[in-house]
């Protein structure tokens, strides 16, 4: 058999991806399958192509026997037979045996092609399958091709992808042949065939807009702490930045605003908020409900992340936004439950400590504040090394600490942003009353009246005044006074 088939596997390799030694593996194996239907046994079949793959041949391995010793016909041939077309052939040899095609009945040959066909499916299937994989998470741009029940239809070139309902933006409509941008959101190959599913609404969809846009995202001089999103309606990023001389914010939004503005675009108009990230809590509250300026946070509870952001009257309801939208997406930026009052409304709660477990109440937490804190390691949110430090240097309630200067604590081993710390936790959540200097007298003066009390007092023998054994003279009519002390028997 000899065939020109370089134009064919040319074609396959441009037009499918598919690679030329799997093309030529699939006609060996559509070879063998048409031998084998055709003899009942493909063993000793073999295939070979010529150095530039532009002939293929298959041959019959056959064992040399004696003359008129043949008994399997597919598997032998006797020596004359065998000389005809070796002249050097002996007994007990081996040699090929060319077959003619034409031998294959039309059974055999449509049963090859099936297969072939099918191979050639799969094979397209798996190459396409691993060259997608390989780019989940990336970015392709397609063209509309149609709609079905919601679901858009995608060409990508090679394959047709899905943009189903739920990953379409809310703010946008296509037409035919409108070019779309997607992320390859995720690659399934099942019996049906390969799906290759796209979204414009996960949140890695705006990191990979941004790494495009704004190179400091790309080269990792900013990067990009968490996304949040309302697809269609806002979007919170946080970035931080890994050198002191790069704004991150400023490096994501560009020169008047170029940089934000080609994104917006991209989203068709979403509304996108840039802020700083901060390890702070407070401050990173404070950043995550812009474009609302925030006076002040108060961390209700560290542990169970329960904060209070104070605004202006005027900033309230854009601090709320629309239907809650803003805190709501600033919740799930800090991975806190930020509550937010007015000014007003602040004043009107009690934070002190006698009050707390009030405020507390208000997050369905009314035990929180039941004890009242004494010692350090009692204070929400304190360091374990700092109160780990003060331990070892016996310092365990909160008022030996305040009885102790600044030298002393930085003696025992703690920095001054420590100390500052700490102090501030001790603020916060301990009431501590200072006593005046008028009251420190007044207790005094009291002390001292208690140890005069302390004496024994007697009546003086003429006017029946108080008097003590101190005394010389009387201090009502002046007579002279003089104890005298009786043994006991």
């Amino acid at each position: 058999m000899a065939t020109d088939m370089s134009q064919a596997i040319r074609q396959l390799n441009q037009d499918r991806g598919i690679p030329e030694e799997l093309i030529l593996r699939t006609i060996e194996d559509t070879l063998i399958a048409a031998y084998k239907h055709r003899f009942g046994n493909a063993d000793n079949a073999v295939v070979r192509f010529d150095e530039e793959n532009l002939e293929v041949s298959i041959f019959a391995q056959k064992k040399i026997v004696e003359q008129d010793g043949v008994y399997d016909p597919v598997t032998e041939i006797d020596l004359l037979e065998a000389r005809d077309l070796n002249p050097e052939a002996e007994i007990g040899d081996e040699i090929l045996v060319e077959v003619d095609p034409k031998q294959f009945d039309r059974i055999a040959v449509q049963s090859a092609k099936q297969k072939a066909h099918q191979t050639i499916r799969d094979i397209q299937k798996d190459s396409l399958y691993s060259e997608f994989k390989d780019k989940e998470g990336e970015i392709i741009i397609g063209y509309y091709q149609r709609e079905r029940n919601g679901t858009i239809y995608v060409d990508l070139g090679k394959i047709e992808g899905i943009l189903p309902k739920k990953y379409q933006s809310p703010r946008e409509t296509y037409h035919v042949n409108d070019r779309i941008k997607a992320l390859i959101a995720e690659v399934k190959k099942d019996s049906s065939g390969l799906q290759i599913i796209l979204s414009r609404t996960h949140t890695e969809f705006v990191r990979t807009i941004f790494e495009l846009e704004v190179p400091e995202i790309y080269d990792k001089t900013v990067e990009i702490h968490k996304i949040v999103r309302e697809p269609g309606f806002r979007t919170k990023l946080a970035v931080y930045s890994n050198r002191e001389d790069v704004d991150p914010v400023g490096a994501c939004v560009g020169l008047k605003g170029v940089r934000i503005q080609a994104v917006i675009k991209e989203l068709e108009g979403e509304k996108i908020d840039i802020l700083k990230y901060d390890p702070d809590p407070r401050r990173f509250i404070k950043n995550a409900l812009s474009p609302a300026e925030v006076r002040d946070v108060i961390i209700l509870d560290e542990g169970k992340h329960q904060a209070l952001a104070v605004v202006s009257d005027s900033m309230l309801s854009l601090a709320i936004g629309k239907q809650g939208l803003n805190v709501r997406l600033a919740n799930r930026l800090v991975d806190w439950n930020i509550d937010v009052k007015t000014e007003t409304q602040f004043s009107e709660m009690d934070i002190a400590a006698e009050s707390r477990r009030a405020v507390s109440q208000l997050f369905g937490d009314a035990d929180s504040y039941d004890d009242e804190i004494s010692r350090i390691s009692e204070l929400p949110g304190v360091d374990a090394r700092i109160a780990k430090t003060l331990l070892d240097n016996d310092i365990d309630f909160i008022e030996d600490f305040l009885a102790l200067s600044q030298e002393e604590m930085e003696a025992k081993g703690l920095t001054s942003s420590e100390l500052e710390d700490l102090r501030k936790l001790i603020e916060e959540y301990v009431e501590i009353v200072e006593e005046d200097e008028e009251y420190e007298e007044e207790q005094e003066e009291k002390a001292a009246g208690d140890e005069g009390a302390e004496a024994e007092e007697y009546e003086c023998p003429e006017c029946g005044a108080k008097i003590t054994v101190e005394m010389a003279t009387c201090p009502s009519c002046g007579i002279g006074l003089s104890f005298e002390y009786e043994e006991e028997e």
